[in-house]
């Protein structure tokens, strides 16, 4: 495996991102649908979080 792409995990790892450390053997495995929406729907959410109407 490509230096890089350990680095990548890692850092996912350290930021919580990755959860389970055996990721880090499999980052060459293809990544469900399902997983990159949600990762992609979490990152929609912190940079532009849903407005709460104070009236």
């Amino acid at each position: 495996m490509e230096a890089w792409k350990l680095e990548l995990g890692k850092r996912a790892l350290e930021l919580g991102i990755i959860k389970d450390p055996q990721c880090l053997d499999r980052m060459d495995d293809p990544m469900p649908l399902w997983a990159v929406v949600e990762l992609v729907l979490q990152l929609a959410d912190k940079l532009d979080p849903p407005s709460i109407s104070y009236d």
